[in-house]
């Protein structure tokens, strides 16, 4: 696989359930193999840091607007409730529900009025005076929730209030990312945030040529944005450095440790002084987050928006397939002869493996559908040009793995196809979540066959609670299953003798 690093990557899913497909092997967990590239970060040393000899930074800017300190505690309450916020932890400052209360500098706002928006996200009026006030902090809201803004504006005035960074120092902020895509989105904003501060940020990253990422480090950046197998061989190899960095985000915290990068992200957080800041934004709270928030943060305060249980944006419309997999290609062409009948149609399907998502695009392609695939494999170039048609709607089908279930940020794709149901929940929800981004609608197809029984409950939880209809089919299938773990051969005849 020439030009991409496994270990940047993390895998894509073909874990549990059913056999992996598509080449590359390892890890149960989805992690990087173990052998053939070692193990990354080995080399680094954890630090021993003298907190006496350490310089003195200042991490809290925040003065409260005076609107914000007028504001009665019954109308926060209710701007709370309505928006779906909760808050836990000690001494949170309150929201601030409009622009100007964040007293952002003149050239940060200059940025926020050119875009137009009429009032800042939930998750940026909590997220911004708590980041100010220099506190650790959670940070749980759906994808397309604003959450980027809500880290990097705050990051900005924190690293002006820093000394000027001298020859040989690295970035004073690191953002760390799962996948690259979701790395160069953060790079895009702040860059474009940067620009008007005159603040210099870099994106590190597998699958591209390290020469130009380390120039950029050696040149010295204030941001840096980072897959965190690419960042780990740069500390080893001595191209850049943390010791100045006091501002530390995790970026989809739960994507990260799901793709087996937690080693790495413990490597990378012993070189980073104890007394940063340290935001962490995860979209679902298992306890694997839970622990790293207690190992990383400080008497942090949490923010959570939207339903506290595990829920699908109720701005999609979900509608449940329950058929046989032999029916899947048939199903999948009848729909798209509707959906591409529409004038807004972008779509994503999703598929478990490599294989077949190179099968199905290979077979649609030569049917004549202007549809396009993605997933892990794909070389950099290959995948940055891909999207980019899919993006401007040169190729309105994507069909892609879970590589691109988060932190691909289109506006505007109206529908996605589970073409193969994921192994949770979770990413399901952040499948869906591709489509009704920023308050618009969209529309989610799922086919759902006896191999996928066991999710069947589950799937149910998340259709109850966004009052969707739900497919009697799949009522009787999780009342079949009835705590039996059936799936596979025995799934289907149990599904057969149903539908008799």
């Amino acid at each position: 696989m020439p030009g991409f690093s496994d270990r940047d990557r993390g895998r894509d899913r073909g874990y549990g359930g059913a056999p992996r497909f598509g080449g590359g092997g390892g890890g149960s967990r989805g992690g990087p193999p173990q052998g053939k590239f070692g193990n990354p970060g080995e080399r680094l040393r954890k630090k021993h840091w003298n907190m006496d000899e350490l310089p003195k930074f200042e991490k809290n800017f925040y003065q409260e607007h005076p609107d914000v300190t007028r504001r009665p505690p019954q109308e926060v309450e209710n701007y709370l409730r309505s928006k779906e916020v909760t808050v836990k932890g000690r001494d949170c400052p309150k929201p601030m529900m409009k622009f100007h209360e964040a007293n952002f500098p003149n050239y940060v706002m200059d940025v926020i009025a050119k875009q137009g928006w009429a009032e800042p996200t939930p998750i940026q009026a909590q997220g911004w005076p708590l980041a100010l006030s220099g506190k650790d902090m959670v940070g749980i809201a759906q994808t397309g929730s604003g959450k980027t803004l809500a880290y990097l504006l705050p990051a900005i005035v924190h690293i002006q209030h820093q000394p000027f960074l001298e020859h040989g120092d690295g970035p004073i902020c690191l953002v760390l990312a799962p996948t690259r895509e979701l790395a160069q989105q953060v790079q895009q904003v702040a860059a474009e945030y940067g620009r008007a501060s005159r603040l210099k940020s870099v994106c590190v990253y597998g699958g591209a040529p390290k020469g130009p990422q380390i120039r950029d480090l050696e040149r010295g950046v204030e941001i840096c944005i980072a897959t965190p197998g690419r960042l780990i061989d740069f500390l080893e190899a001595g191209k850049t450095n943390l010791r100045r960095c006091t501002y530390l985000v995790l970026d989809e915290a739960d994507r990260m440790l799901d793709m087996g990068f937690e080693p790495q992200i413990r490597k990378i957080v012993d070189q980073i002084r104890p007394d940063r800041q340290t935001l962490m934004w995860s979209a679902t709270w298992p306890k694997e987050v839970r622990q790293l928030a207690e190992d990383f943060l400080k008497q942090y305060v949490q923010i959570n928006v939207g339903a506290l249980q595990l829920s699908a944006n109720h701005n999609i419309l979900q509608i449940v397939d329950v058929c046989n997999d032999g029916e899947k290609d048939d199903k999948l062409l009848r729909l798209l002869e509707e959906i591409m009948s529409e004038k807004e149609n972008k779509t994503i399907i999703f598929t478990e493996t490599k294989r077949r998502c190179d099968e199905l695009t290979r077979r649609m392609r030569r049917d004549g559908w202007p549809a396009m695939g993605i997933h892990g494999d794909k070389s950099q170039q290959e995948r940055d040009w891909v999207l980019n048609e899919f993006k401007y709607g040169k190729a309105p089908i994507l069909i892609a793995t879970d590589v691109a279930s988060r932190g691909l940020d289109v506006e505007d794709v109206k529908f996605v196809i589970n073409y193969d149901y994921p192994n949770s929940s979770e990413d399901y929800i952040h499948r869906i979540g591709r489509t009704a981004r920023s308050q618009k609608t969209g529309t989610a197809y799922t086919f759902f066959t006896p191999n996928n029984m066991k999710q069947a409950s589950d799937l149910i939880a998340v259709l109850r609670e966004a009052n969707q209809a739900i497919n009697p089919k799949l009522l009787q299938m999780a009342e079949a299953r009835g705590g039996n773990s059936y799936g596979g051969e025995t799934g289907t005849r149990l599904w057969l003798h149903l539908q008799t």
